[in-house]
């Protein structure tokens, strides 16, 4: 296996975790209202687990090794990318939506508002860009040219 020399996490942040389980717990509340203690506390712990499965779902790991993009189970080889460009705040908004390209690649996340265009530069691949949110876009970028 090739050493990874880029590795970025971007998981679910915790004010979204916590309005996600505030909205579980309504429901909760609302069975314990009309059927009790019971039902209630199983609809809880039910949706605990479905929470923990969603934050684990929900996160997006990039990768990048001598060979290859990895974005969970997306991949590209490095030889088929072009030019990465940086994208800040206003770039990302832009990039996502009134810029954005239908055949593009898009692994996103509404949570991290900078990111990487990456341009595609294989002939075959109808993919013009991949657009890939990160907190780490310099190093990134770096990484992949």
């Amino acid at each position: 296996m090739t050493p990874v020399r880029f590795r970025e996490v971007i998981a679910p942040p915790v004010w979204l975790l916590a309005f996600i389980y505030f909205l579980f717990s309504s429901i909760s509340i609302s069975l314990w209202a009309a059927l009790g203690n019971t039902p209630a506390l199983w609809c809880q712990i039910i949706l605990t687990f479905a929470l923990i499965y969603i934050a684990i779902r929900s996160r997006m790991v990039i990768e990048i090794d001598e060979k290859e993009l990895r974005i969970n189970t997306a991949h590209i080889e490095l030889k088929y990318l072009g030019e990465a460009k940086i994208l800040d705040t206003q770039s990302m908004r832009y990039a996502r939506g009134r810029d954005a390209d239908p055949s593009a690649f898009l692994a996103i996340r509404f949570w991290t508002s900078r990111g990487v265009l990456v341009r595609v530069k294989d002939s075959r691949d109808t993919t013009p860009y991949w657009l890939i949110s990160s907190r780490r876009g310099e190093e990134l970028a770096k990484a992949i040219g």
